[in-house]
């Protein structure tokens, strides 16, 4: 399987992380939360956690402490399609294909729910032909990405497609809850809204970089489902985040790159470009630490993170796309994702 093309999407509207905290003080969710959750919500938003900027689908930051199951509902019913067909007509555009030899349409989100499926909304946007085939994958989190590309990787090795169009799309500012956990609180503080998508083929691109992807595999830790999942609480999706998920998502993110590594009989001084999904700053600490990565090990990764918060899903193909750009030399290249589950999916990709 090849990568032909990659775009990726944000809203309009960008803010830093100090506006966020000035306009979250003047909210009246702020006199609800006690004085520990304050000075959580300062240190994060305030201090050093890895994050600079977010881009969030409001007009206006005051909409974001409007918190009803509607008007959430709505934001991404506004707002996921067009990100996502965004994203989808640049990764076309760099791919050089016109929608109509798009085989099979595939879209991963965790942030809202609507029936039809998202793939009707973009199909339609896009002017795809009435008979491709539409998958709408849902509650896999921010390591969607992965799975999403390994059933585009399925139906092109087994010829039911010749291009797969693979999207990952997230509203986060559509999930949004605020109480005195500190799980939650943090995860306010964490995520951004975006959509990448890619354009994927048997063939290579005549006029790409020859990124083909090789191999993958995921593990799954239902036993640790508690830890880092979505639950609904009065009628709105509330983060479940703990402390153990940096930790944990190193350790597992380790044990699978060894069995992918042994697979190709490669060492870590192999991965010319590390690929990886940052949930946030102590995530990439723990897998700095747990992998025995460095700093440049960690660059693309960190400078997404910087500068659009942890936009779940899309982050990895994110980063995939700024190794594109960053001209990252040729070789063997690493992609890690991990998300609700607990689940964790890692994949090797061969560029020239």
């Amino acid at each position: 399987m090849f990568f032909l093309g990659i775009g990726t999407a944000v809203p309009q509207q960008k803010f830093t992380q100090g506006e966020i905290w000035q306009a979250l003080q003047e909210s009246p969710q702020f006199l609800q939360l006690t004085s520990r959750s304050h000075a959580l919500l300062k240190k994060v938003l305030s201090g050093k956690n890895g994050i600079a900027t977010r881009y969030l689908a409001i007009d206006d930051l005051t909409e974001a402490f409007v918190l009803t199951p509607d008007i959430l509902h709505q934001r991404f019913i506004n707002h996921a399609p067009s990100l996502a067909t965004a994203a989808a007509k640049k990764a076309l555009a760099t791919a050089e294909i016109p929608p109509s030899q798009i085989d099979t349409l595939i879209i991963s989100t965790c942030t809202g729910y609507l029936c039809p499926g998202l793939t009707s909304y973009v199909a339609e946007r896009l002017g795809l032909r009435s008979n491709i085939q539409t998958l709408d994958l849902v509650g896999q989190g921010c390591g969607a990405a992965l799975p999403n590309l390994r059933t585009a990787e399925a139906l092109l090795i087994s010829k039911r497609a010749n291009h797969v169009l693979s999207i990952c799309v997230e509203v986060c500012s559509a999930a949004l809850y605020l109480d005195n956990d500190p799980g939650v609180l943090i995860s306010s503080a964490l995520f951004g809204d975006g959509a990448a998508a890619v354009v994927l083929s048997n063939r290579p691109s005549p006029s790409m970089r020859r990124i083909e992807w090789k191999m993958a595999e995921s593990f799954l830790a239902p036993s640790e489902r508690d830890l880092l999942r979505f639950e609904q609480r009065n009628g709105m999706l509330r983060n479940i985040l703990t402390p153990q998920v940096p930790k944990l998502a190193a350790q597992h993110a380790h044990q699978l790159l060894k069995e992918i590594l042994s697979w190709g009989s490669l060492n870590l001084s192999d991965i010319a470009a590390w690929i990886l999904h940052a949930g946030g700053r102590e995530v990439l600490i723990a897998m700095k630490k747990e992998i025995s990565l460095t700093e440049n090990d960690l660059r693309l990764s960190s400078e997404i993170l910087h500068d659009f918060g942890n936009i779940s899903s899309p982050f990895v193909l994110f980063v995939l796309e700024k190794a594109v750009q960053d001209a990252c030399p040729g070789g063997w290249w690493y992609l890690s994702s991990f998300g609700a589950g607990f689940s964790c999916h890692g994949a090797l990709l061969k560029v020239d």
